[in-house]
């Protein structure tokens, strides 16, 4: 199977927005709970704007030209780690594509884009426990380490 995979422009906000929305939906839906507001043509919008602004980039896994997993991320700085840092924003694989290595090519593809923008490395946040215990092994067995605490939030508007 080959997978095409290629930095996403604003003008792939609304294929990013689609996978985003998607994966969103399934943690909401697993977990019995509203924790992001899944409205489409806002996140589309969002992502056009941090795209064109430079706060953001994603990058798309295509298979016969059809969108099939996104990871989008920021870039932070840390003394902790001594400098610059990649964060994970979303990581998706549409689920027909999953067990089938899109993931860890999509989380290589990440490691090269972080190593050409020096980041010291990647960090990223797992959904909810206990029901996505199966994506805490997947990141694990592609060489993310628990670091420990859980992400916590406060909204501010």
């Amino acid at each position: 199977m080959e997978i095409n995979f290629r930095r996403a422009t604003a003008k792939d906000s609304e294929i990013i927005g689609n996978l985003v929305v998607a994966l969103t939906n399934e943690i909401s839906s697993l977990t019995n709970a509203k924790h992001f507001d899944n409205d489409l043509n806002e996140t589309i919008q969002r992502c056009n704007e941090l795209i064109q602004d430079g706060h953001y980039c994603a990058i798309i896994g295509e298979y016969e030209n059809n969108p099939i997993a996104v990871v989008t991320m920021t870039e932070t700085y840390a003394l902790y780690v001594s400098g610059k840092i990649g964060v994970v924003q979303e990581f998706y694989v549409a689920p027909q594509f999953r067990a089938s290595g899109v993931g860890s090519m999509l989380i290589e593809q990440v490691k090269g884009y972080g190593k050409r923008c020096n980041w010291s490395c990647i960090e990223l946040c797992t959904p909810p426990l206990p029901e996505f215990e199966r994506t805490l092994n997947f990141y694990q067995q592609n060489g993310l380490n628990p670091v420990g605490g859980r992400k916590m939030r406060q909204m501010l508007g």
